[in-house]
């Protein structure tokens, strides 16, 4: 299987990476052997997994926190997951999404800090 330089830039996006032309066109340079305009699968994958393996777990999960406080507050409020839940397509009654704040809130404050969070996705708990 191969990958074409459009697709590159499209999964290296969606994976979270800010793929620049620049840099997709360098590494399609590299990796394509044949000058069809794509790269082997194996390639991506490598590449990728290097990609990953470089960055860092507590920036990608302050990445994912703010994705849920969209309002900068540095707390994630019932109102902020009931917008993620529905962006995702994700159809949660009001009760299932307090019970999820409720299971993590060990202040008591109806919301979830960064530093919760980070707890949560790390499986500290």
């Amino acid at each position: 299987a191969v990958v074409s330089t459009q697709s590159t830039g499209v999964a290296m996006k969606a994976l979270g990476f800010d793929a620049k032309k620049a840099e997709v066109l360098k590494l399609m340079k590299e990796y394509d052997r044949d000058g069809s305009g794509n790269m082997f699968w194996e390639d991506f994958f490598d590449i990728m997994k290097s990609k990953m393996l470089e960055r860092n777990p507590e920036d990608e999960i302050k990445k994912a926190f703010s994705l849920f406080d969209d309002e900068g507050t540095g707390k994630i409020t019932l109102r902020n997951l009931r917008r993620v839940a529905r962006e995702l397509g994700e159809n949660m009654t009001e009760e299932e999404l307090r019970a999820m704040i409720d299971e993590f809130d060990t202040a008591g404050t109806g919301e979830i800090d960064l530093n919760r969070f980070t707890t949560i996705m790390t499986g500290d708990l």
